[in-house]
């Protein structure tokens, strides 16, 4: 690979402390809602298709991905852009086959989905979606990978999609791409809306496919029931506190589809908060490396690569089969034991057979509820002078609701992630964002609870 590609590689992973997120970031977090009775948004549902292979390398067992088919295909775009998204490519095609260069052919291949993400230099991120499959045929064959790049992140969504690039892929090649131009020229549904594609396949007629989003955009590219599966509800808050105080974290999977669901559901627990630091969902060989540096990071390493890694992390969890280690020793202290309390008491009113969103929902809500509780009065410490809006820490310190909460809230606000949520809202408050509307809520449930308690009190007396 030329050292251009390279030098992009390890751009797209280097840490975001100085950059801020681009506002055309559709990450896991809450974009923006559409406006009202706009059923789509303008956007494309996705900006290439790739087909990667695995053939032999000259004179060598070994094999290398490469990629067989664009669409659209690079000749209609201008110079300067088709060597950017070459660039671009190189590295995509990466994620497709991370375990590098040992593969041997196969006559059975479970199909497997997962999911990475490619962030540029200035911040702004593509997210990749890969369905890895057993080509039709006789005999030995080694797997190849359908690879969609995107803007938008809806995992649920584009393993939808990739059912359909299956089916049509056992019948024939041929078949995905007249699918795949009906899906680049449908509109991009706006969240809870739905658009409806129609496809031909021989035998079978033209079909109608449906493809909806959650109504919930900040969700779209979570299910928090592999992380769940894996882990109990105390290792997960125990997760969720390292993740907070923003430490370096390895998750270690034979499953690239659980490695890519776990990270990106301990993402999603953050909310609002983003984190600011090196995430690579599954590392490729290639980059094993990044698991040695000194700064925070959340780390997806396949088992096989054990080998290789030299562990400096500050929490390592290998999900299948399960085991722990966290070298600091105080995740179990970090959260307020009330807060932690709570927090346990809401997860487990979650039901057996509760649906995906349903579970979404209940999750994301209950550890959004501590954020709400520790450093949800921010607002009332952003305050204008001159002509800037500036935070003022001592205040909101002195305000901070139980004093038990005080030492994990001094702690959190010297994260990147909070200050750069800070530096956010200080620029453009956003009052009717979903945390701050939570944040209301609470509010005024306390104070209706201080005014019923006050009655109370006085019919008593």
């Amino acid at each position: 690979m030329d050292q251009g590609a390279m030098k992009k590689i390890s751009s797209m992973f280097s840490t975001l402390q100085e950059k801020r997120r681009s506002s055309s970031d559709p990450g896991v977090y809450p974009a923006a809602a559409p406006p009202v009775g706009r059923s789509h948004t303008g956007q494309l549902f996705f900006e290439y298709l790739l087909v990667v292979s695995l053939r032999k390398k000259r004179n060598e067992e070994d094999y290398e991905p490469h990629i067989t088919y664009q669409f659209p295909k690079r000749e209609v775009m201008e110079r300067l852009q088709r060597e950017e998204e070459e660039k671009c490519m190189k590295a995509a095609h990466l994620f497709c086959f991370p375990e590098g260069i040992n593969w041997a052919p196969l006559t059975e291949y479970r199909s497997e989905t997962f999911s990475f993400v490619l962030t540029e230099v200035d911040g702004s991120r593509r997210n990749g979606y890969c369905r890895r499959l057993l080509p039709a045929g006789c005999g030995a064959r080694v797997p190849e990978a359908y690879c969609i790049i995107s803007r938008m992140a809806c995992f649920g969504l584009f393993s939808k999609i990739f059912d359909e690039v299956e089916k049509r892929r056992q019948i024939s090649k041929a078949m995905i791409y007249p699918f795949m131009q009906s899906l680049r020229e449908a509109p991009l549904p706006s969240p809870g809306n739905t658009v409806s594609i129609s496809s031909f396949i021989p035998d079978a007629g033209t079909e109608i496919i449906s493809l909806t989003r959650p109504a919930e955009s900040w969700l779209e590219h979570v299910d928090f029931r592999t992380l769940f599966r894996c882990l109990n509800d105390d290792e997960v808050l125990m997760v969720f506190a390292a993740t907070v105080m923003e430490r370096q974290i390895i998750f270690i999977s034979e499953e690239l589809s659980t490695l890519s669901q776990v990270l990106h559901a301990v993402a999603a627990l953050l909310y609002p908060f983003v984190w600011q630091h090196t995430f690579i969902s599954i590392v490729p060989t290639v980059l094993i490396d990044v698991c040695a540096a000194p700064t925070p990071y959340l780390l997806g390493v396949q088992k096989n690569l054990l080998e290789q890694l030299t562990d400096h992390s500050d929490v390592s969890l290998t999900l299948t089969p399960y085991s722990l280690n966290m070298s600091m020793g105080d995740e179990e202290s970090l959260l307020p034991a009330k807060l932690k309390e709570e927090l346990l008491s809401r997860l487990s009113a979650r039901k057996h057979h509760a649906s995906t969103e349903e579970l979404n929902r209940l999750v994301s809500e209950a550890f959004l509820s501590v954020f709400v509780r520790s450093v949800g009065h921010f607002s009332q410490h952003v305050r204008r002078s001159a002509s800037s809006r500036r935070f003022h820490k001592k205040s909101f310190l002195k305000a901070v609701e139980h004093r038990s909460h005080l030492n994990f809230v001094k702690l959190f606000i010297q994260t990147q992630m909070f200050d750069l949520f800070i530096q956010e809202e200080e620029a453009q408050p956003n009052p009717n964002a979903f945390f701050h509307r939570k944040v209301l809520e609470y509010h005024e449930r306390k104070k209706k609870e201080k005014t019923k308690a006050g009655w109370v009190r006085g019919v008593v007396v």
